[in-house]
């Protein structure tokens, strides 16, 4: 496949054999939700793309795991008269190809230009045909760095770099910190959330600590965010263990951290969310782990070290017909107290299984949940979920259904499926982002395009990590997929902001 300038892409998509009428459908299609007096509305698959499992980014590694955390560049977001949308999307994958155990790929984030085509119509596209509604063009990489410009690590964190002196305005006071090993102290991370900010900083959420990195637009980690007691990984001792490769005594399961990761771009509120409940609250079992945590943050002053924590509910994740928690992978703000949720079984290509039954952008509001920050519940020996029972003092989010991956109808427009038989049009296992940015018509002003990637997790039968080739004997593409929702409880130009457009 030969990659194209936006420019030269544009070009390409005149000569469509197919029209892409600026309108919405509204048929059976549609689908809606309710919350907190809200109607939310999902009006279909609008856009499908992929980058191929073997492409190479300019270290010589494969690109891959970018749909791990998502983010529009800001200020790069415009709407075309046409009704296409343009874009520089900054994506993170996570540690690298880790199938037979951690390596040491360094932190880092890649620039991919997008182009999104939208498709209303109601005929089916065929695969080749649906890819050209959605086209991405890699840019660049940019490194990541700890603390004096050494690199950063995907090595399992089998050790704990201890907390840097300091006052808490001290920009280099860090708390305790995940490494590799005590002769490899360079900082390990496993990113699956992202945020962009205005001055060119990144927060990025990770799975050892967990805990909240801010990158400057160098790639320098500039602050640390460091969550209560009962999230991190600890042992019976109360000394931390960050490793992914077992479970601690209590807090965040192993390879369950912070999996969400988003800002109120009004109030400058940055929330994370566990991937599933921490092991005090049930989450050693798959059918006990259903009842997770959301946190936030003051992040207004960024002259302020420890960002407070101003905020904390229980989130409960949608359970499978066998009573399993489908994890949450990424969480999206929407308006005060409204966020989308992804949430998803691990099926689907490069799943165990081909299948899948639940692959979600939902919605859950805050509205009404007990907000338990600064209370017993932060110490783990006080668990909000004794064996995944709810302690009843405790009122959780509201959660419901909304933007389903796995429609058959609408899959098919696309020229892709669920289930067998397991080739390249067989939809990804892994969603892992959220993204979202205004559609631009005037007649649906609370219309959004909402961009999910997924998570490749680097599998490719001609890859190359840290310099090594690899077979993982499958490809697994990155696909990319394209809603559009209807989100009337958005504020208007608070999306806007978020993506530096005014």
């Amino acid at each position: 496949m030969v990659w194209l300038s936006t420019s030269a892409v544009l070009l390409s998509l005149t000569c469509l054999s197919f029209s892409i009428p600026f309108k919405p459908r509204q048929d059976s299609s549609v689908a809606t939700a309710e919350l907190d007096g809200v109607t939310y509305i999902n009006k279909g698959l609008v856009g499908f793309g992929f980058i191929p499992s073997d492409f190479r980014e300019s270290t010589g590694d494969t690109l891959g795991g970018i749909g791990s955390a998502i983010a529009f560049k800001q200020g790069t977001y415009q709407v075309l008269s046409n009704g296409s949308v343009t874009g520089t999307m900054v994506v993170h994958p996570d540690r690298g190809f880790n199938i037979d155990g951690t390596v040491d790929y360094q932190a880092r984030q890649f620039e991919i230009d997008i182009l999104l085509n939208p498709y209303y119509g109601s005929d089916n596209l065929d695969f080749e045909d649906a890819q050209k509604t959605v086209q991405l063009t890699y840019k660049r990489t940019n490194l990541q760095f700890d603390r004096n410009g050494t690199n950063t690590s995907g090595l399992d964190a089998l050790a704990v770099r201890p907390a840097q002196d300091g006052l808490p305005s001290d920009p280099l006071a860090d708390p305790e910190m995940p490494i590799a090993s005590e002769d490899e102290p360079h900082l390990t991370i496993d990113a699956e959330g992202l945020v962009a900010n205005s001055d060119g900083s990144y927060w990025v959420s990770d799975e050892y600590g967990p805990y909240i990195y801010r990158f400057d637009a160098n790639g320098q980690l500039i602050q640390t965010i460091q969550p209560p007691a009962a999230i991190l990984p600890m042992n019976e001792d109360g000394s931390l263990n960050f490793t992914s490769v077992s479970d601690p005594n209590t807090g965040r399961v192993g390879n369950q951290g912070f999996e969400g990761l988003t800002l109120d771009p009004i109030n400058n509120i940055l929330y994370a969310m566990l991937q599933s409940a921490t092991i005090q609250d049930g989450g050693a079992s798959i059918f006990t782990s259903r009842y997770t945590r959301l946190v936030a943050y003051d992040v207004s002053d960024p002259t302020v070290t420890r960002p407070s924590l101003v905020g904390e509910w229980v989130v409960p994740l949608p359970l499978s017909s066998e009573g399993i928690a489908e994890a949450c992978s990424e969480i999206h703000f929407v308006s005060p107290g409204i966020f989308l949720a992804l949430s998803r079984d691990p099926f689907g290509r490069g799943g165990d299984n081909d299948t899948s039954t639940y692959k979600n952008a939902d919605l859950f509001s805050i509205a009404q949940a007990t907000d338990i920050h600064g209370t017993v519940f932060d110490d783990p020996s006080n668990p909000i979920a004794q064996n995944g029972t709810l302690n009843e003092n405790i009122t959780p989010a509201e959660y419901v259904e909304f933007v389903s991956y796995i429609d058959d109808d609408q899959l098919a427009r696309f020229g892709l499926h669920n289930g067998d038989p397991s080739d390249e049009t067989l939809i990804n296992a892994k969603w892992e982002s959220l993204a979202l940015a205004p559609v631009g018509d005037p007649d649906f002003p609370d219309d959004y395009f909402l961009f999910t990637f997924a998570d490749n997790d680097f599998i490719t039968t001609d890859g190359i990590s840290v310099g090594k080739p690899y077979n993982a004997g499958l490809d697994v593409n990155n696909q990319v997929l394209v809603f559009r929702v209807t989100l009337p409880s958005v504020i208007p130009g608070s999306v806007e902001k978020a993506l530096g457009i005014y």
